[in-house]
């Protein structure tokens, strides 16, 4: 049963997974580099995912044929959206945000390997209505 202390677990051994890839690559790599490296990460760590998920988007009762793809699914239940960018943009938060909503993922999370330490600098959490109705354990 998904709850919110299973999510903070999960977060836990996702954010170490990405503090593996970026102490041994470091800042100043293609998203791409991460990205093939998070999830050989991940599969050392049990952990199921889904890479460049496609994100359905209804319209008026119509399921449009998009080109979103969420980088990372992991477990089903977390969203996680990665960049190598120089600064943080608005955007980045709202579009992690509309994923997690079209697939009704309770908790999100971005992270941005192009930083100096990627806990304090690298790294944003969220969570949405979902997360709400989820019970504490």
């Amino acid at each position: 049963m998904l709850t919110k202390k299973l999510l903070s677990e999960l977060e836990y051994k996702i954010t170490g997974a990405c503090i593996e890839v970026h102490k041994h690559l470091g800042p100043g790599l293609l998203e791409s580099v991460y990205h093939k490296c998070l999830m050989k990460e991940l599969e050392d760590r049990n952990l199921r995912f889904s890479s460049e998920q496609m994100v359905a988007v209804s319209y008026k009762g119509l399921l449009l044929d998009t080109e979103l793809r969420l980088d990372l699914h992991v477990e089903n239940c977390i969203a996680v959206e990665l960049k190598a960018v120089k600064e943080w943009e608005p955007v980045f938060d709202a579009q992690l945000l509309t994923y997690m909503k079209l697939l009704e993922a309770p908790k999100g999370l971005l992270f941005n390997f192009n930083c100096v330490n990627i806990v304090q600098h690298g790294k944003k959490s969220f969570v949405n209505e979902f997360y709400q109705l989820l019970p504490d354990e």
